[in-house]
């Protein structure tokens, strides 16, 4: 992960540019990775832990009639949710994750593993993905960072330079 923060790090600062985190089940792993690295204070803005359905709303302006009629752990709301980041901070990336990591509150639509991703990047239209993640609900949120991380690289060679 190391690796991965670095060069986030090097792109977001030769670009001048701001990192938001919106996270759900991972409750603020993401944002403690990015910032684990000296200096993430140049590039990291800031980091919502919107765990709560409510929080989303408040936080983020995630419409609570959105969150009602698609699910928490839905494409809709992540894609609300990393606007609402960027929209809400200083950033002009913003990643979004909520998921169901177990061991309960899965069902047969959503079951535990159930991961959604946003990425709101300047100048791309906003992305999501849906994953399903193997393991105990440690190991849904080991990975479940390691892919939003890997979105935020993406996101950053694909984007306005």
């Amino acid at each position: 992960m190391q690796q991965r923060v670095q060069q986030i790090a090097e792109t977001m600062q030769a670009r001048g540019w701001m990192l938001a985190t919106a996270e759900s089940c991972t409750g603020g792993w993401v944002a403690r990775e990015l910032t684990a690295l000296a200096g993430s204070s140049n590039w990291f803005d800031c980091g919502f832990v919107t765990y709560s359905n409510g929080a989303k709303v408040r936080m983020l302006g995630v419409p609570a009639d959105l969150i009602e009629r698609e699910g928490a752990v839905s494409e809709e709301v992540v894609r609300a949710m990393a606007e609402g980041a960027v929209r809400c901070s200083d950033a002009q990336v913003a990643v979004s994750i909520s998921g169901i990591a177990g061991p309960g509150g899965g069902s047969a639509d959503k079951p535990v593993g159930t991961v959604w991703f946003g990425w709101a990047c300047k100048g791309q239209p906003t992305r999501a993905e849906c994953h399903l993640l193997d393991g105990d609900r440690e190991a849904v949120r080991r990975q479940a960072v390691e892919i939003a991380l890997q979105g935020i690289l993406d996101c950053q060679v694909t984007g306005d330079r």
